[in-house]
């Protein structure tokens, strides 16, 4: 490889953010998007790789802290805004980019590496696994009809204006985050993310709006959405688009989702992202109408086996020696003993009989609880040497509601 990789210069960011909008089609952010990026960017964390003078590759990393089951708050490197120039693949950029992030996330103590990816195949031969999915859904309206727990008719919805409810809309965000794996801590600046609305982006919808679910005068659920004007020859055929929604309790959910279901000149409500057990699939009479999609979210990375593996809680008492295998990161290659329950865990280097061999992108899969060791074990992507040990170790890493991301980075 003939091109230098460093750390990018504020100097450098148009050229650099240039590369990968080119990456990702060639089309321009808005003027508001790319201001929102350039302040959010992480400019010690951020790779270019130069031909000369020419930026022909991209990566970066957040820093976040990501829920893990157990409800611990675990600090990640998110992985980012990864491009290589057409002109110059097939030699070894992107490889040489995330040998680089590894080796710096390893230096820095995140025993986690998280990213979203635009082509999934990319990432595993790097070692992240689907860790986490999330639904899409429309609901037919004139077909469907919601059954509201008791409470909902005392939750009052206020229509709010979309910047200056983004306070209180971070509020309810905050508080759900300890509750889910995979929902992420949003340091300060990412509450303007929501607030980004380019003309350009709307598809012919209007511009984002938001109501607020109030009890006693207190904000406890919120959904930001838009509504798309449609019509055809019989009448209107409108849609309400869901960005987000995130309510505290059932009946702020389910007064949240009631009145989206009905706003006038709309007969679906298309859901954006939810997860995969999100309360709507019970509210709703005929869950066949609302045509669910289900696609991968969050890639996850095992930086350090041992460290990542402490970090969480398990949700029954397992006693479990993995042999990972890990080309890309050797220094987590060999035997790890892991012993926890609820209370905590312990994972260290061991010379035991194994019970299940893996590698590090299965083990990434698991981490969060949302797809299980049996389900890699049944595609031959996980063995079991000890009987009885993938049962037990698939019910430990399991979490009884599944991880989601909420939001792209």
């Amino acid at each position: 490889m003939t091109t230098e990789l460093r750390v990018l210069e504020p100097t450098e960011w148009d050229r650099w953010y240039e590369v990968l909008e080119l990456a990702f089609g060639g089309v321009a952010e808005s003027p508001e998007e790319r201001e929102l990026w350039r302040d959010l960017t992480e400019f010690d964390r951020s790779l270019g790789a130069w031909d000369g003078d020419l930026c022909v590759g991209t990566a970066g990393a957040f820093s976040f802290r990501l829920t893990v089951p157990g409800g611990a708050s675990v600090p990640v490197g998110g992985v980012t805004m990864v491009s290589v120039a057409g002109t110059h693949r097939r030699r070894g950029i992107l490889t040489s980019m995330m040998r680089r992030q590894l080796d710096d996330l390893r230096a820095a103590g995140e025993s986690v590496a998280v990213l979203t990816a635009s082509e999934p195949e990319i990432y595993g031969r790097f070692g992240y696994g689907i860790a986490a999915y999330s639904a899409r859904t429309t609901i037919d309206t004139t077909r469907v009809r919601l059954s509201v727990p008791e409470g909902t008719d005392e939750v009052v919805l206020r229509r709010a204006d979309l910047a200056g409810s983004a306070a209180a809309c971070e509020a309810v965000y905050a508080q759900l985050v300890p509750g889910r794996p995979g929902m992420l801590a949003r340091r300060p600046g990412w509450e303007r993310l929501p607030l980004i609305d380019p003309p350009a982006d709307r598809e012919g919808s209007s511009p984002r709006l938001c109501v607020l679910a109030e009890r006693g005068g207190e904000v406890v659920g919120f959904t930001q959405y838009a509504i798309k004007p449609e019509w055809s020859y019989s009448g209107s055929e409108g849609a309400v688009l869901v960005h987000q929604l995130m309510a505290l309790d059932p009946a702020a959910e389910a007064a949240l989702w009631r009145f989206l279901c009905s706003v006038d000149l709309t007969s679906e409500v298309r859901i954006r992202s939810s997860p995969v057990d999100g309360a709507w699939q019970q509210l709703v009479s005929d869950v066949r109408r609302c045509a669910p999609t289900v696609r991968d979210a969050l890639h996850l990375r095992l930086v350090e086996v041992g460290a990542a593996l402490e970090a969480r809680t398990y949700q029954a008492p397992v006693d479990v020696v993995f042999e990972v295998a890990d080309a890309f990161c050797p220094w987590n290659e060999g035997r790890w003993r892991l012993t926890g329950d609820r209370k905590g865990a312990v994972c260290v280097r061991t010379s035991d009989p194994v019970d299940l061999a893996l590698s590090v992108g299965e083990l990434g899969a698991a981490y969060l609880g949302g797809t299980s060791l049996v389900s890699l074990a049944a595609a031959g992507r996980v063995r079991e040497l000890r009987e009885g040990a993938l049962v037990e170790a698939s019910v430990a890493f399991g979490s009884p509601v599944a991880p989601w991301l909420p939001h792209g980075f």
